[in-house]
């Protein structure tokens, strides 16, 4: 599951093309690559068949328009994610799912040389401070859009006040 953070931008889905805000991005071809690489580890790591599939869920994003479902890539928003979750129908036994579980919890599982531990207090202090950076970049925007609005209006409502005030200077220049 890969998680997108494109926040009140349109999404558009058709087959194996993504774009986002009319850019097209790699997402379905990198989900498909990281579905496949991982039902083969776990596969290997538990000892039997494991089927995985892609979903990329985007955050808040204005809409999503999927004109053709890709192959093997489900494609959500973060408010439709708990439902397709829960109508999802049971593949596995318990004994399974216990295995795989197991083995996804384990580094070696994913990579040959697992990283050294690290203070998770500290990432979750860092993951705060960027969430609040992001929330303040938001707002900034939405006061730049707002005063430029502001002055658009200004410019239309006062520009013939303006225009009245500097043309007879003009005319009594020349």
């Amino acid at each position: 599951m890969n998680t997108k953070n494109h926040s009140n931008q349109r999404i558009w889905v058709a087959g194996r093309t993504l774009m986002v805000a009319g850019t097209r991005q790699r997402y379905l071809p990198n989900a498909m690559h990281e579905a496949a690489r991982a039902g083969k580890l776990l596969s290997a790591a538990a000892g039997l068949a494991v089927e995985v599939t892609g979903v990329l869920v985007f955050v808040e994003p204005k809409g999503i328009t999927v004109r053709e479902r890709p192959e093997t890539i489900t494609v959500l928003t973060d408010g439709q994610l708990l439902r397709w979750l829960n109508r999802r129908k049971p593949v596995l036994t318990p004994e399974q799912l216990a295995r795989i579980v197991a083995v996804a919890a384990l580094p070696g599982t994913w990579r040959r040389q697992p990283a050294a531990p690290g203070d998770a207090v500290a990432l979750q202090r860092g993951f705060a401070a960027l969430r609040t950076e992001v929330l303040g970049a938001r707002r900034r925007r939405a006061v730049w859009a707002l005063a430029v609005a502001a002055c658009f209006v200004i410019a239309v409502f006062k520009l013939p006040v303006i225009i009245a005030w500097v043309l007879p200077m003009l005319t009594h220049a020349g």
